[in-house]
């Protein structure tokens, strides 16, 4: 008997249900803080420093943070839907990145200059600026940089204003080039490419402002009293995830080993390789287990930790499956045992989960290699923050893209020389 096609919905279907996601954000800030205190929340979260680690939540509470996210969401939909973008697995990623970040560094203030940059790039090139709106979201990762510079310089706001404006235009304008350049760098084995765009272009940002003795202070928000509250949603979402799935596509769960067995080297688009079903069923697998972790290890569930859960979940679609992802998150757990490590501290925590970056390394060369792979990125991801002071969102897709960079070329040299000798 012949196995029928995988499910592949339109992305117009896809928009509908990322859209059906930003609502339930919406209306759950709502609900949980009423209307009056979520916004009074969003205009707090507007007019905040938000370079790492600033929680949403402790800054405008639920309510406020959940309306940023679902508002930042429904902005994006709205851009990727007018310009008639094809909404693939990238897109879906990004779009999950959109609404975790904006529980944490990313709001309805920030992203305005360097979403022009990108599109002012698109109109140099002569290109549709759809081509460019993964780089444009994905890019706003340095969004904390406009915040920075208007509401924590000793200048004048009619200073202020203006050089937030350029500079974040500028960073917006040189990313997609700068993008395309380091991704051959690593060869698709980092996920977050443009969290190692975002981490050395704001090494040179930080540079200049340390040069003209700006130096940005450091920040350390991070809400501790609403798991309770937050666990029942995000549960409730990502087993949505999975039940949607089996209605889209009954029998993918079939297909499940065949989804294991992708490395997710970038580009891996599972949505148009496996339909879409599948992901879904992947997605909810991948929420649930995160969110497992986050509790498992008597951790909170607050702004940054759920980014790092969307984050996982997102990129479901493009290159994320728990095969890849275990290890990886494995090898960090096992330094910090190693290292006597609270494992429980905000850096570590993260680190556990964004690391799933790497999730191609354990894909590709085996499940050693990525235990040994979130070793070395627990480490890192402790230690580059200080190069771009806090303003990449993405720290930790900076760090991998520096572990993916050097290990992979070892290892791949290593794996050259075995088969020579092989041979």
């Amino acid at each position: 008997m012949m196995r029928s096609s995988p499910k592949v919905l339109p992305s117009g279907m896809r928009l509908c249900m990322v859209s059906a996601l930003a609502g339930c954000f919406i209306l759950y800030g709502l609900v949980t803080s009423g209307p009056a205190q979520a916004l009074q929340g969003v205009w707090q979260i507007l007019t905040v420093r938000d370079m790492l680690m600033t929680d949403y939540m402790a800054v405008g509470g639920i309510g406020g943070a959940m309306l940023n996210a679902g508002l930042l969401l429904c902005i994006a939909v709205t851009f990727y839907w007018r310009t008639g973008a094809e909404v693939g697995g990238a897109a879906v990623a990004c779009l999950f990145l959109v609404l975790g970040f904006g529980l944490f560094g990313k709001n309805l203030l920030n992203i305005w200059p360097i979403l022009a940059g990108v599109f002012l790039y698109a109109r140099f090139k002569g290109q549709p600026f759809a081509d460019h709106l993964n780089t444009a979201f994905f890019g706003c990762a340095l969004a904390p940089v406009v915040s920075e510079i208007l509401f924590s310089s000793r200048l004048d706001l009619f200073i202020r204003l203006p050089l937030a404006l350029t500079v974040g235009t500028l960073m917006g304008f040189v990313m997609p080039p700068i993008a395309a350049q380091l991704f051959k760098a690593h060869e698709g084995h980092n996920l977050y490419n443009m969290g190692f765009t975002a981490g050395m272009l704001g090494v040179l940002v930080v540079s200049l402002f340390l040069s003209f003795g700006f130096v940005p202070e450091p920040v350390f928000l991070w809400e501790t009293e609403q798991t309770a509250v937050l666990a029942p949603f995000v549960i409730g979402i990502f087993a949505s995830f999975l039940l949607i799935g089996l209605v889209v596509e009954p029998e993918c769960i079939q297909r499940l080993p065949e989804l294991h067995a992708r490395s997710g080297l970038a580009p891996s688009d599972f949505a148009a390789e496996l339909g879409d079903g599948l992901v879904l069923v992947n997605m909810g697998l991948l929420g649930l287990c995160a969110t497992g972790v986050i509790l498992g290890m008597d951790s909170v569930l607050n702004g940054p930790t759920l980014a790092a859960i969307f984050s996982v979940v997102g990129f479901g679609a493009f290159g994320k499956h728990l095969w890849n992802c275990a290890p990886v998150v494995a090898g960090v757990v096992a330094l910090s045992l190693l290292k006597g490590a609270d494992l429980t501290t905000p850096g570590l925590i993260l680190a556990a989960l964004f690391s799933t970056s790497l999730a191609p390394m354990a894909g590709r060369f085996g499940w050693h290699w990525g235990v040994v792979t979130g070793m070395i990125h627990a480490s890192v991801a402790q230690s580059v923050g200080v190069l771009h002071a806090g303003l990449n969102l993405y720290n930790n897709g900076f760090a991998a893209g520096i572990v993916a960079t050097v290990l992979s070329a070892v290892i791949l040299s290593l794996k050259a020389e075995k088969d020579e000798k092989a041979g």
